[in-house]
């Protein structure tokens, strides 16, 4: 087995599932303009579409990627294709 792999059937914690928050930016408006907002307001995020998002667990970072929408029958379903993991062996 190769080391960068998890062998989930010698850990009892292999089969847990875990929740990951993908970040796509982060906005700064004022809290008069935050108190302002309405339905179909826009907010400005600090990064362009084109920027890299992060995958966080709780509030560690795990890894970042590419927004990507999937084909098919999952048309219309948003995905991030990973392009960067952080080498998480020696913090799990």
């Amino acid at each position: 087995m190769d080391d960068a792999q998890i062998d989930s059937s010698a850990s009892p914690f292999g089969q847990v599932p875990i929740e990951i928050t993908i970040s796509v930016g982060k906005a700064h408006p004022k809290i008069k303009e935050l108190l302002q907002l309405e339905q179909d307001a826009v907010l400005q995020l600090d990064r362009r579409i084109e920027d890299p998002v992060e995958l966080y667990v709780g509030d560690r970072l795990i890894a970042r990627g590419e927004l990507q929408e999937l084909e098919g029958e999952q048309e219309g379903q948003l995905a991030v294709r990973l392009t960067e993991v952080v080498d998480l062996k020696d913090s799990l």
